[in-house]
């Protein structure tokens, strides 16, 4: 579309443009034949203006807006139900589960040295595509229950976003991908970890069986505590392993019980069993015995393989955040589930860094076996 405005002003006779002058009566000459040959120039916007002694003549030029390219827009439309599924823009689950493996690691590092930072990208990655897998699988059973909850009812597999075999596809690829991480360890991993996913396939069968659910994914969302010594010292060390195993269970009670509580309506509508619909308005009494225990198993956890006060005080914070969530939990307002649910990241770093810093503090053996032998000599 070509718009012509004259403004009546005294300036002079044309418009310098780089290497061209423009005169007025061109212009317009110019102007009038496209105009009358529908003809637009290939530049989207000219501005031109042309003076002259008793006028001055802009002349926008302005071309049909072009479609952006429709490329990005179906990209992300196929693979958004993919990223759905595997709840990417939800990371609070795999944290969850990786936070454990960190804590074992650590654990095993040797006394003065820093966890192994290797192991913590393999397991960081692992966890992003085991969680990815473990709520296809989930999906991949729930697709009936989920339609009738009001918090799933929108999923991939119940709107009919993925079919069936999209979604045995897309699981195919992380168990895969799980599983180049996973041949990255020793041999030993290799089994204690390829054994984790009988627990990761029957977890979402508990709902429909036992009122404890959450007790089967405790164990096998914290796996990782059995893994990450195992990637150090290719075995497992029970007397460290077992009660940190126990602490990950129960802390596992602790928040999955929080989180269920956003769907016990719903649930007992519809003869979906958890914890939360077991312990009803009980619910916070539970909650501090899952936390009680949890910490009891982190003492013990500490005291077994030696540990400094970093690790104490981490315990003590972890504790004081655990007992403020119930506390301040309202076990009838959704949001607020939801919301101390995530909180619960905060004690997977607290607990990390404490063992970290305490393992750094620790002395190792050598240098208490050189320090005493130039004492005596």
């Amino acid at each position: 579309m070509i718009i012509i405005q004259t403004f009546f002003k005294g300036f002079g006779s044309g418009l310098k443009l780089p290497g061209v002058r423009v005169n007025c009566k061109t212009l317009l000459t110019e102007s009038r034949k496209t105009l009358c040959n529908n003809q637009l120039p290939l530049n989207p916007m000219r501005l031109i203006r042309c003076c002259s002694t008793d006028r001055k003549v802009l002349i926008t030029e302005q071309s049909k807006p072009i479609d952006k390219p429709k490329n990005n827009r179906i990209v992300i439309s196929t693979l958004s139900p993919y990223l759905e599924l595997m709840r990417f823009s939800r990371p609070i689950g795999w944290l969850l589960l990786y936070w454990p493996c960190t804590w074992s690691i650590a654990l095993a590092s040797a006394a003065g040295e820093f966890p192994n930072f290797e192991m913590l990208g393999l397991f960081g990655l692992g966890a992003v595509m085991m969680r990815g897998a473990g709520c296809t699988i989930n999906d991949m059973w729930d697709r009936d229950i989920d339609k009738c909850v009001e918090r799933t009812k929108n999923r991939p597999l119940v709107i009919k976003s993925l079919s069936m075999f999209d979604a045995w596809v897309f699981l195919a690829g992380q168990l895969g991908l799980s599983l180049l991480v996973l041949l990255q360890l020793n041999l030993y991993t290799i089994m204690v970890g390829a054994s984790s996913l009988v627990l990761v396939t029957l977890y979402p069968l508990m709902k429909r069986i036992t009122y404890w659910p959450q007790f089967v994914l405790g164990l096998t969302f914290n796996w990782g505590a059995l893994l990450g010594w195992a990637a150090i010292h290719s075995s497992i060390d029970f007397t460290a392993c077992l009660p940190l195993y126990a602490a990950g269970v129960m802390w596992t009670l602790f928040y999955d019980t929080i989180y269920g509580l956003q769907d016990r309506k719903d649930d007992s509508k519809h003869n979906i069993k958890s914890t939360a619909v077991l312990f009803g308005s009980k619910s916070k009494l539970w909650l501090t015995t899952f936390a009680s225990m949890s910490l009891s198993s982190l003492i013990i956890c500490g005291v077994n393989t030696g540990q400094t006060w970093p690790y104490y005080l981490a315990v003590g914070v972890a504790g004081a955040h655990m007992f403020n969530q119930v506390y301040t939990l309202d076990i009838y307002n959704p949001k607020d589930c939801g919301n101390k649910f995530i909180s619960n990241n905060h004690i997977g770093w607290i607990m990390f860094l404490g063992i970290a810093l305490s393992t750094l503090l620790k002395v190792s053996n050598d240098n208490v076996n050189e320090k005493t032998n130039s004492v005596t000599n």
